[in-house]
């Protein structure tokens, strides 16, 4: 089906891994959830000749450059019949790209109506499964619009709800991960926690000259995040007074903070890099390390 009258849509990336599957199912569901149509993409380069779609590929001994074009499009004929078995009332479009994965989820994420795009992280050894790892990343440093990564292993927690997790720390990213985050709790019917880590200052003495006294006190640190996150959620309240909104601030690393909070049927929100990132690297630290130990969806936004 087109979707015609669908102005915006969800784009997602399948390979043919359960990753994908994975990442297809949430994407679907996701949309239907904010009555959005939902965008299935595939590169015929590297469509994936094993998996959860392999024996609907028709693939067989056949050299992936002999097959190209004709795969892929089974793959995305298969991706949809799958994803309206599913939910039957959802705008579903296919497209079919002869560019790299990136480049082709990238072109999606910039054309009029994309709303976000989805992901699997991990998938099949080599270079059999396009959507995955470096892809994740790399779009995630690039998107105009929001990317949600699946993990490889991901565990649907059957009959519990999830929650939106989001992690805020003064920086422009940050403040964009929260607008994205209240907004999808809202629509979930959710609840969203924000969450803001701290450390001691004491092992950055050395290294960065005298500091007050006042800041070696644990209390007087915890009391100055505590502030500053709600102080953040401020206007974001405002917009989504119906939300219920949680602060974890935490005494640990952010990464650690995050997931140690999310538990597999939630979804983290995180910025692309936070203070002091560097500009020469992909991602920053804590975005990256997220993505990689999440056992549930992971957004990022620039």
């Amino acid at each position: 089906m087109d979707g015609a009258t669908t102005t915006r849509w969800i784009i997602v990336g399948v390979d043919g891994t359960d990753s994908s599957r994975h990442a297809l199912e949430w994407a679907a569901h996701q949309a239907v959830l904010r009555g959005l149509g939902l965008r299935i993409v595939s590169a015929t380069a590297l469509a994936a000749q094993v998996g959860v779609f392999a024996p609907h590929t028709g693939v067989g001994g056949t050299p992936p450059d002999e097959v190209g074009t004709g795969d892929a499009e089974r793959l995305l004929a298969y991706a949809e019949d799958w994803v309206l078995r599913l939910f039957p009332e959802l705008a579903v479009q296919t497209r079919l790209s002869y560019a790299r994965p990136v480049e082709a989820l990238l072109a999606e994420a910039s054309s009029e109506g994309a709303a976000a795009v989805v992901v699997g992280s991990r998938g099949l050894s080599g270079l059999v499964a396009a959507f995955i790892g470096s892809v994740g990343i790399e779009l995630a440093a690039r998107s105009p619009v929001p990317v949600v990564v699946l993990p490889h292993e991901h565990a649907a927690a059957h009959g519990v709800r999830g929650r939106v997790i989001v992690g805020l720390d003064g920086s422009g990213p940050s403040r964009r991960a929260l607008d994205f985050a209240i907004a999808q709790a809202d629509f979930a019917g959710t609840e969203l926690v924000a969450v803001t880590a701290w450390q001691p200052l004491v092992a950055f003495a050395a290294a960065t000259g005298p500091i007050p006294p006042e800041l070696f006190d644990d209390t007087t640190a915890a009391e100055a995040a505590r502030q500053a996150v709600e102080e953040e959620l401020v206007e974001a309240r405002l917009r989504h007074p119906e939300v219920s909104v949680r602060t974890a601030v935490v005494r640990a690393h952010p990464v650690v903070a995050l997931l140690e909070e999310a538990t597999p049927a939630d979804l983290i929100v995180v910025g692309s890099r936070g203070r002091g990132g560097f500009r020469g690297l992909l991602l920053g630290s804590v975005s990256h390390s997220v993505l990689h130990g999440a056992k549930g969806p992971v957004a990022i936004l620039r």
